[in-house]
């Protein structure tokens, strides 16, 4: 008797119903269908985040309440921009960096997970000569020299919605390949594309493995999500770095930044060093209001490989603040301390 093919089968079909769930329960989340007006606008937005955001429960959210409020409002708006200040007001109650109300004159957004927090990011420090200089070399969405007389690789990343391939990462990595170390600056970095994350990550494992969890939602409660179901970041095949890495974060590593940071904390040879990341640990989703408005919104929590949220961000391993003194001198705190632990 084949057990081992037994228990295959048995997770394909359980991976078959939770995918089933989920798309049975996308149908069953679409609200009621209201009118086009200040109030029905209004209904449809509020039952969009009741029945598909996902962290309702999580942040401890009385969105009933926030009906209340919000609904006696409405019969106060008297324009369009109004009534769009309005909705992103409510939407703002979430605090949550992937939520937007996104229309044909604006956008709303919520900025406080970073503002509110020191930047421990110069854009003009790194192109010093001491870092990347005038000549630095470019691949794809990277920027990359060799800094600290040669001793230590420096890439920087600044958006993971540019895409790049295995080749433009194994000719940076063989460029650094007299390097004790390699440091990978993702501060200031809002995110982009998951896959990105992940590929960027796999040459610094040996071997596939578990770093995080994802769950969907299956249904109108705030709290119906499906099993969780396991995030792996596997190891590149054909390039691998095995010297130390460090990763250099700041609160505006948001979203796939955050979740590359997730993934890189289980590397074998990767240290983050920085500020706490901004976070950003739900997937975005989209649904669109009858006056033709879209809203953005979180729609499935990622958690990390002990199954902790990472939406409110990820701490380094050593913390490590920009010195507005080392700045003024052309020195840039994090990556010297980022160099010190390398050599």
């Amino acid at each position: 008797m084949n057990i081992g093919l037994k228990k295959k089968d048995r997770m394909k079909r359980l991976n078959l119903l939770v995918f089933i769930a989920i798309l049975f329960a996308s149908c069953m989340n679409e609200p009621v269908q209201q009118p086009n007006t200040y109030s029905g606008n209004f209904e449809s937005l509020w039952q969009i985040i009741d029945t598909k955001y996902c962290f309702l429960d999580f942040k401890h959210i009385n969105w009933d309440s926030i009906h209340t409020v919000y609904k006696a409002r409405v019969d106060t708006v008297k324009s369009q921009l109004t009534f769009f200040d309005l909705m992103g007001d409510m939407l703002d109650e979430l605090q949550d960096g992937h939520v937007n109300l996104i229309s044909d004159f604006d956008v709303s957004r919520n900025w406080d997970w970073y503002l509110n927090f020191p930047p421990n990011f110069n854009s003009d420090l790194i192109l010093k000569s001491r870092y990347l200089g005038k000549n630095y070399l470019i691949a794809a969405g990277f920027k990359y020299a060799r800094i600290a007389s040669g001793k230590v690789g420096y890439i920087y990343y600044s958006s993971f919605e540019d895409n790049f391939s295995d080749n433009n990462v194994a000719y940076m990595l063989n460029y650094f390949s007299a390097c004790k170390g390699l440091i990978i600056d993702v501060r200031n970095n809002g995110g982009g594309s998951l896959d990105n994350s992940q590929q960027l990550a796999s040459p610094f494992f040996k071997v596939e493995t578990l770093t995080g969890y994802i769950e969907h939602k299956i249904g109108v409660g705030h709290s119906a999500f499906s099993v969780p179901l396991a995030m792996k970041t596997p190891a590149n095949k054909n390039i691998q770095w095995q010297r130390p890495v460090i990763i250099l974060t700041n609160r505006m590593s948001y979203s796939a930044t955050n979740d590359f940071v997730n993934r890189m904390k289980l590397a074998p040879n990767a240290i983050i060093v920085g500020d706490k990341t901004g976070g950003g640990g739900g997937l975005p989703f989209s649904s669109e209001l009858p006056n033709g408005w879209l809203v953005r919104f979180s729609s499935s929590p990622m958690f990390d490989s002990f199954m902790q949220l990472t939406e409110w961000g990820i701490n380094p391993k050593y913390s490590v603040a920009l010195l507005q003194t080392d700045a003024a001198n052309g020195y840039d705190t994090i990556i010297e301390e980022a160099i010190s632990l390398i050599k």
